[in-house]
């Protein structure tokens, strides 16, 4: 759950929606802060809030910025990665929606994204066999892939986020780290693709 790709997630939408006939565009997720356990503090919450308003600004994406993070909340983002690869496996057509669902129900509705329910409930969007979900998002299958994710956006270099990284066969190479705007990133894939 992080704030930036929420800002990008128009970007994402688009550019699977202009580029997804000529690229294979996968999302692989890197767990911003993966088993977290402690409350976030006074202090962290409004240094997150404070991206939030930057987000917003640069972006125009809506954010609920009263009551967001409430006292006690904890930011663990392995769940919702968790339920997102669940998605992926039930309905890979889905997968991006789904993101975007999470994302939307945290920053705009206040939910707390971490909570089984609520990443439950999200799939009712999605026609979703909920008893398959949560057993799936329950196994040690789902949580082994989980960790492979993000070990593999470790390995790839991804330090910030949203990354996207151009692919061909072996060779990996970062196109943008942190948030870019539709135009530069359409202006750089079209440089790529073949005439």
């Amino acid at each position: 759950m992080c704030s930036w790709c929420w800002g990008f997630s128009p970007v994402i939408t688009r550019l699977k929606k202009e580029f997804g006939d000529k690229l294979n565009i996968s999302l692989n997720l890197g767990g911003l802060r993966p088993g977290t356990t402690e409350a976030i503090t006074p202090v962290l919450r409004d240094e997150i809030l404070h991206h939030w308003h930057d987000v917003h600004h640069m972006t125009d994406q809506t954010f609920q910025f009263d009551g967001a993070m409430p006292e006690g909340f904890v930011y663990d983002t392995e769940p919702a990665s968790r339920a997102v690869l669940c998605m992926g496996k039930l309905q890979p057509s889905d997968t991006l929606a789904y993101f975007s669902a999470i994302q939307s129900a945290f920053y705009t509705q206040g939910k707390d994204v971490t909570q089984q329910d609520v990443l439950t409930e999200l799939t009712d969007l999605f026609s979703i066999d909920t008893e398959k979900f949560q057993a799936l998002l329950n196994s040690e299958e789902m949580r082994t892939l989980t960790r492979e994710h993000f070990k593999r956006s470790h390995q790839a270099g991804v330090r910030g986020f949203p990354t996207l990284i151009w692919q061909q066969e072996k060779e990996i190479e970062t196109i943008s780290t942190g948030y870019i705007a539709w135009d530069r990133i359409s202006e750089i894939l079209k440089s790529r693709l073949p005439k």
